[in-house]
């Protein structure tokens, strides 16, 4: 029999990372999963409601506010959205520059957005970024201020975001991280207002089948050695990212809002100041 007072839990993006979290935080919730490839979706609603989950899966796009409110609705017909985690993006190798703007940047704004216009009292949010953010040139404080605060229609206008000022696919990526962490910082405020709290997590290279693809593609000795070269050592898992969504999402994490949580064993640090140091 079904149980109507489930709180319910929106997921984006039916990846390793978004199914670790889900796993972790959403055992007695009612999960729904989006996901731009339903069979996606449906293999780890499959997985999960074999052991023991209550997931609904669905067909959603990103790039789309339209779908984005069409998943927040369905969500809705089962309760108050009480979590968000969002792990849905492509990444610099699988799409051009203005898919990496359209879903990364503009997507992620939208879903911050729309669910932060319902989301519950007591309820939390996180968003799933990237390292890659934080190898990047500090921007000016007004474009930060833009990328934080820009109405979301506006936002793919920006100047800084006009083919002539992005030089590539990573480049427009870095961007997209970097826009995503301030557009926490930003809605986190709205968010407070209905007593719910929103926090990001920028993670390293974590081992899903799409990084192994990674390992083996035209970049891998790229990969490889940022991981080589990392205090840590190795790359990182599904479950150590979901480590710290679990505690951003749980009441131990009560005081923490409109935060980015780098979880990349070390390998920004290593960037800055050891061996991935760019040489001169």
């Amino acid at each position: 029999m079904e149980m109507l007072n489930k709180e319910v839990m929106l997921v984006t993006g039916a990846g390793q990372i978004s199914m670790a979290i889900a796993r972790r935080v959403g055992f007695g919730k009612k999960i729904i999963l989006g996901d731009k490839r339903i069979e996606n979706a449906n293999a780890i609603a499959k997985t999960m409601n074999e052991a023991g989950f209550d997931v609904v899966p669905f067909e959603m796009d990103l790039s789309s506010r339209e779908s984005i409110l069409a998943i927040i609705a369905e969500a809705q017909k089962y309760g108050e959205i009480k979590y968000l985690v969002n792990g849905a993006g492509v990444s610099p190798s699988q799409a051009p520059i203005e898919v990496v703007l359209k879903v990364d940047l503009y997507g992620t704004a939208v879903l911050l957005e729309e669910v932060g216009k319902v989301i519950a009292p007591g309820g939390s949010g996180v968003t799933i970024s990237s390292q890659s953010g934080w190898r990047m040139p500090a921007l000016t404080a007004e474009e930060d201020a833009q990328l934080a605060t820009a109405p979301t229609e506006e936002l793919l206008s920006l100047p800084i975001l006009q083919k002539e000022n992005v030089r590539d696919n990573l480049h427009a990526y870095q961007l997209a991280k970097r826009c995503n962490e301030k557009r926490v910082m930003a809605e986190c405020v709205k968010w407070g207002m209905r007593g719910a709290r929103l926090n990001d997590i920028a993670p390293g290279i974590i081992v899903t089948p799409l990084a192994i693809d990674e390992f083996n593609g035209p970049r891998g000795d790229f990969y490889k050695n940022m991981f080589a070269k990392c205090p840590a050592g190795r790359p990182g898992t599904a479950d150590e990212v979901a480590n710290v969504a679990a505690l951003l999402m749980s009441d131990a994490g009560a005081f923490i809002t409109g935060s980015t949580v780098l979880i990349d064993g070390g390998a920004t640090a290593s960037y800055f100041y050891g061996p991935l140091k760019p040489q001169a």
